[in-house]
């Protein structure tokens, strides 16, 4: 990993929200990801919502739509805001609305940035850092404009991380993973209905997922000049949040020294460990945790991750990299206990 940054040194930005606290503004307040945000920053101790910014529900109850905030807050959905009274923005609206909000709004250089939609993970005419802790820290903690991965970019990489770093995997990479329904985001579809997720299972975008292009670009930063292929089949769970991937490609390296590449990659960071045993998905759900496992078969090695799709695949991520963008410890507001039953 990149070396640390210092997480607990005094912020360096001006901070005016209530005794010093970050202000905070949210777009597409009243999706998925606007409530799991909201969610996580009302319990942020350094954090102040100043708006959450909703055309369709301008003048609700944040509480009306995200039932579980419910005694939470008394915040409202507005359509007006001010640009000039926060210190950073969220950005949760569906791909391609990012990029046409900020052509048409003036942002205050002093306001950072953060995308949770794609418009500009790849690498381009733009200024945006590619959020992954585990990847570009550095970078993260230098950043005013900041992209946040995909969920499922997410998990792949967090499997395969080490391993490329290390340039110990040949040819093509087989990955498989299954998320669940809230990665389809809140507006209902014939794929995400009831009657057709429960009990069922399908695949989708088969060898052709849009996170492949965020994956490869981790890949060849990482391996420059690596040949093989990611060969993804992502499924549709039968579960509402988490995704579990596994992952194998050939590999030489004797099993002692693939789990001393993972350690020493993971050693200091804030939430991926390295596990013992194949991982269940309950214990990273409502959780910003990542586990990863290796083992190795004959001449092929296996790697297990899985996370929360909301929160490390997310805004876990999110306020995770905002915390470190502000000189925050890495970790407020991001303790949180799994469902494990």
């Amino acid at each position: 990993m990149n070396e640390l940054c210092n997480t607990n040194r005094p912020s360096p930005f001006p901070l005016g929200g209530v005794r010093g606290r970050l202000r905070i503004g949210i777009f597409g307040a009243a999706g998925y990801t606007g409530g799991e945000l909201i969610r996580l920053l009302l319990n942020h101790p350094e954090a102040e919502i100043v708006f959450a910014h909703s055309e369709s529900n301008a003048g609700n109850l944040v509480s009306d739509v995200h039932e579980g905030l419910v005694g939470e807050c008394d915040l409202r959905f507005s359509r007006d805001y001010s640009l000039d009274a926060v210190d950073v923005i969220f950005l949760c609206f569906g791909h391609g609305k990012s990029e046409a909000f900020l052509r048409e709004h003036a942002v205050p250089a002093n306001v950072k940035i953060i995308d949770l939609a794609q418009d500009f993970r790849i690498a381009g005419q733009h200024d945006f850092v590619y959020g992954l802790p585990e990847t570009h820290r550095e970078a993260i903690c230098k950043a005013n404009h900041l992209a946040n991965p995909g969920c499922f970019a997410t998990c792949i990489q967090l499997a395969l991380l080490p391993a490329l770093k290390a340039g110990i995997l040949s040819g093509d990479i087989h990955v498989n993973g299954i998320t669940g329904s809230t990665g389809a985001g809140q507006k209902p579809g014939p794929t995400t209905h009831y009657s057709w997720r429960n009990d069922n299972i399908s695949v989708y975008k088969t060898f052709t997922h849009q996170h492949l292009l965020e994956i490869n670009q981790t890949v060849h930063e990482l391996q420059p000049g690596y040949d093989g292929r990611i060969l993804f089949i992502p499924q549709r769970g039968c579960f509402a949040r988490g995704i579990y991937v596994t992952a194998y490609a050939k590999c030489d390296t004797p099993i002692e020294t693939v789990l001393t590449i993972y350690q020493d990659y993971y050693g200091d960071a804030a939430f991926t460990h390295l596990v013992t045993a194949s991982p269940d998905l309950k214990q990273v759900v409502n959780t910003n945790k990542a586990l990863v496992y290796v083992e190795r078969y004959e001449d092929q090695l296996l790697m297990i991750s899985c996370i929360d799709n909301l929160l490390k695949g997310a805004v876990g991520q999110a306020v995770q990299n905002m915390n470190l963008m502000f000189g925050l410890d890495e970790k407020a507001g991001l303790n949180l206990k799994a469902s494990a039953f």
